[in-house]
Formats: structure tokens, sequence, C-alpha cells
């Protein structure tokens, strides 16, 4: 699946259409918040399917780690914070990018 799969497209006025741009919420630190030391190999996509059972909000955690390369691969041996509140921040994410 690629990461583009839910991203809206717009229509610009010489005819091009582009992915719009999505603005991801703000994650604040919460007590329920797990914490992961990442081994040789993990990936974003695969440590969202490990934790939320759904590869496609990798974003969640690299948004709540502040990690804004282009990608996937996250180097062993640091500590990621997974946020555990998933249906609010979701919620948080439709409202903004209405």
């Amino acid at each position: 699946m690629s990461r583009y799969t839910n991203n809206k497209i717009q229509k610009l006025k010489d005819g091009r259409e582009v992915f719009r741009t999505k603005i991801y919420p703000n994650i604040p630190l919460r007590d329920t918040d797990i914490y992961a030391v990442t081994q040789t190999g993990d990936r974003l996509d695969t440590l969202a399917h490990q934790f939320y059972g759904d590869a496609s909000l990798w974003w969640i955690i690299a948004t709540a780690n502040n990690i804004n390369d282009a990608t996937f691969y996250v180097e062993p041996g640091i500590q990621l914070r997974i946020p555990a509140n998933v249906s609010k921040i979701l919620n948080d994410l439709e409202k903004i990018n209405k």
C-alpha cells in the first residue's frame, strides 16, 4: 500500500492534479504512551503494524518522535514513543484536514 493512498487530490488552475498537503495533529505526551527501543531492521510501518495492527498509521509514531525524513527505517537503539491514544489522534487528524 502506498503512503499516499488516503491523501486527497487537488486540481490546480493549470489542470494538474497534485496531492493535498496533509497536516498532522500535535500528539501530546500521555501516561499511557508506550516506549520501545528500536532493533536492527525496524521500520515505522512495521512498528505501527505491531502496536496498532495497521501499518498505515506509521505517521503517528513519526509525528510523536519528530521523525521528518523520507525513510521508514529507524536506527537501532533509539527509544521511540508509541502513543496509545490512537482514536483521539485520528479524530484530531480528521478535524484538521476537513
